[in-house]
């Protein structure tokens, strides 16, 4: 019997369907879970959930993991993720004994299309050239929020390094030298991937790396480089409102100041 049935060979990538009435933002996630197996039948019930209605998500296999399996979906929009049934996803990947954040092997990936970034290829290189710049200027704030430590992220989602403009970063990056192993990768397509965060199998953790990711790409469109450049990590976050993100960032005392006890553990 072949147990990996339901489970597609990790170059495997269908046509993908867009979720989100009216967005020109869509958000692609890869969300890794070790530990249980890489079995079909596993990966069948995870699929009954989230493909009740239409086809959500797919599921393949990784060598990075050990035991386990990479929930991917196909792209949505922000607020078509925050009702997505993400909870039950994660419910149903925790009664199965999968972890995400409790190994040393998972990540999640947030992949943007870069359509939403410009109309032609040097308007999106300019906005990517803002989102790498504010990347390198925050990256000790950023390596908080990802939850990963330092060995982990130079092996999975590694720095370029920071430079005077966000253009020498993105010759730097056009370069390869990292391959995809980037904390911005930019060897897809059509889409550029954030590759910074831990994985999680806590909804609250997904959906505040997902509106991060949306205000990063909010400020690189709609700010100079001088502007990103003289912006403060505290500047930044003072304009963020979604709840979740609020949550998160002050979990991590990465918000003003401010402290909530965290009563949810990572999974």
């Amino acid at each position: 019997m072949d147990k990996c049935r339901s489970i597609h060979e990790y170059g495997w990538k269908p046509e993908p369907i867009f979720y989100g009435d009216d967005s020109v933002r869509y958000f692609g996630v890869e969300l890794e879970i070790d530990g249980a197996g890489k079995d079909s039948d596993n990966a069948d019930e995870i699929l009954a959930v989230a493909n009740k209605d239409n086809e959500h998500i797919y599921i393949k296999g990784d060598g990075s993991l050990d035991d386990g399996l990479e929930i991917v979906t196909h792209p949505m929009s922000l607020e078509y993720h925050k009702q997505f049934c993400w909870q039950e996803i994660m419910n149903k990947a925790i009664s199965m004994g999968y972890r995400s954040h409790q190994t040393s092997t998972c990540g999640l990936h947030i992949h943007v299309n870069r359509s939403c970034l410009g109309e032609t290829q040097d308007e999106q290189e300019l906005v990517i050239s803002h989102i790498l710049f504010f990347v390198e200027k925050h990256w000790a704030e950023l390596l908080k929020f990802s939850r990963r430590s330092e060995y982990s992220i130079n092996r999975w989602a590694a720095r370029y390094g920071y430079e005077r403009t966000g253009r020498d970063i993105l010759e730097k990056a056009k370069k390869g030298n990292l391959g995809r192993y980037a904390a911005v990768n930019l060897m897809n397509y059509s889409t550029v991937e954030f590759r910074l965060f831990r994985g999680t199998l806590k909804y609250n953790t997904l959906i505040a790396a997902l509106e991060l990711v949306d205000a990063i790409c909010d400020v690189a469109q709609d700010m100079t480089e001088d502007e990103i450049s003289n912006m403060s990590w505290s500047e930044f976050v003072s304009k963020i409102t979604e709840p979740e993100l609020v949550n998160y960032l002050k979990e991590r005392q990465l918000y003003v100041n401010e402290l909530i006890e965290n009563n949810q553990e990572e999974m």
